[in-house]
């Protein structure tokens, strides 16, 4: 008996752990939970203590529901989920708790039967039902209770991401979302309450396939965030409209439900929707993460939804970080020159190769330059500057007229912050030397320009002697350039740890 006692508490804590998660490093808090239910109580756990209207909808049906979040945040309150028969047991304990007086029921009875307004009213609530013949009809329903707008949002009515996606932004502001029908078009019931309420501005989720261009054409003044997937129009919304936001909510892109209930909250944190797979986020929403800042992120779904993988790179320790990766030289300036080998060519194989991994890890990087050009050493202090960045690394190989001269050493100056940026070389030192086998030549204090001028954590990097024959052929490998690359960019983590 004892042993099953404590075998159910260990199941209990083990399911709140994993419901409500907030990460060591704090860059992330995943609401999860077992089943869209729990989310969707755990999202309304995080954002109100008490509620004195409560949005319900039906936990399987996306099609009434699409337009319910900015409803909701309206009203202040969360966006629950029940089954259609009855009402869900922790549904109706999370209202308990709310303390809510005014149940508002997207959908009609058979989305949410009137056997759940009976149990609501006998708990002394008071119950709204908004419902129509279409989705359509009860979005148009939904923006009639939220109360004439100079602007409306069109979303397709059949394919829930585009709506989602827009949710928080249009909740903010109070503009309501109304749906196309599987044709692609706009009822007339949508036109006329468009046309009632002189709209001055339509805001389009989503693309051509979403959202027809018959449609586009007859709204008035309209605007379109579009993209290839359903993920680059989540990105591209965030780039629009939540610049200046510092945390974004993260949920899967293929499931309804967590999007869903989490948009409520996403608007009251002002922040985006992004969209991403289960275990990858794609280019344009990375992008996104980098170039605003993010660097905290909400995370709907549970692990299945959206992979410890994907939590662990949210919660990176360069997420949110601005870095410039300053290659040497360039242009009519070649460097040092041995072996048949030109220094500004490696350092910016190399420096590119840096990028990608800092860029993967979610830093923002600034290249001092990208291509075969040449760039005056104050122009390179200023692009840091300029970034407000976190920390300067330039990296260069090294010269010298005794070609027995060899390894490795990394420079700082202690002109501005020079503990920090003595700790960042000795750590990039180390895996160089690790990682290209060579001779370590230590790290040491000088002032080149670069670092001397610079006001953030900054360091010069010399991988080895161009102009030694055993350091040459390492200079001259892709797969020694790839090992050069990885120890500058683990050297920058373990700085940060």
């Amino acid at each position: 008996m004892k042993k099953k006692i404590l075998t159910s508490l260990f199941v209990l804590m083990l399911s709140l752990f994993v419901a409500v998660q907030a990460s060591a490093a704090n860059n992330t808090t995943r609401l999860g939970g077992q089943d869209r239910f729990d989310v969707s109580i755990n999202v309304s756990k995080e954002g109100w203590s008490t509620a004195n209207t409560v949005v319900l909808a039906n936990w399987d049906a996306f099609g009434d529901a699409l337009a319910a979040g900015p409803l909701a945040y309206k009203n202040n309150g969360p966006l629950l989920l029940t089954k259609a028969d009855s009402l869900t047991p922790r549904t109706k304990k999370e209202i308990q708790r709310l303390k809510a007086k005014n149940v508002i029921i997207v959908g009609g009875p058979i989305s949410v039967s009137e056997n759940i307004v009976k149990e609501l009213r006998g708990m002394n609530i008071s119950v709204k039902r908004i419902s129509g013949n279409s989705r359509m009809e009860v979005a148009n329903n939904i923006a009639k209770e939220m109360g004439k707008a100079s602007r409306v949002v069109i979303a397709d009515g059949f394919n829930f991401p585009d709506a989602l996606s827009i949710a928080p932004w249009a909740a903010r502001n109070g503009y309501p979302i109304l749906l196309t029908n599987n044709k692609h078009n706009l009822e007339s019931s949508t036109l006329n309450l468009i046309k009632s309420w002189n709209v001055t501005q339509t805001v389009i989720s989503g693309g051509p396939l979403s959202v027809s261009d018959q449609v586009y054409k007859s709204v008035p003044n309209p605007k379109r965030y579009g993209g290839n997937s359903r993920y680059e129009v989540s990105a591209n919304i965030a780039n629009a409209y939540f610049k200046n936001s510092s945390q974004a909510f993260v949920t899967n892109g293929q499931v309804f439900a967590d999007a869903l209930t989490g948009s409520v909250l996403a608007a009251k944190k002002n922040a985006p929707m992004l969209l991403i797979q289960p275990n990858n986020i794609t280019g344009t929403v990375q992008n996104s993460i980098i170039n605003n800042g993010y660097s905290k992120f909400t995370i709907l779904g549970g692990p299945v939804s959206v992979s410890n993988n994907i939590q662990n790179k949210l919660n990176g320790d360069l997420v949110g970080q601005t870095i410039v990766v300053d290659p040497g030289h360039g242009g009519k300036d070649p460097g040092a020159v041995g072996n048949s080998l030109a220094e500004k060519e490696i350092v910016l194989d190399v420096s590119k190769r840096v990028n990608s991994k800092l860029k993967d890890s979610l830093a923002k990087v600034v290249m001092t330059r990208n291509t075969d050009t040449f760039v005056e050493l104050p122009d390179r202090v200023k692009e840091g500057e300029k970034a407000n960045a976190d920390l300067f690394v330039s990296i260069h190989v090294n010269s010298f007229t005794d070609p027995s001269a060899n390894g490795t050493e990394t420079y700082y100056n202690s002109q501005y912050v020079g503990a920090e940026s003595k700790a960042l070389a000795q750590e990039i030192q180390k895996e160089l030397v690790k990682a290209m086998k060579t001779n370590d030549r230590g790290v040491k204090e000088a002032g080149f320009y670069v670092i001397k001028n610079s006001k953030m954590p900054s360091v010069l990097v010399e991988i080895a002697f161009i102009s030694n024959t055993n350091d040459a052929k390492k200079l001259a490998s892709a797969s020694y350039r790839q090992k050069a690359a990885d120890a500058i960019y683990t050297g920058i983590v373990n700085y940060y740890k």
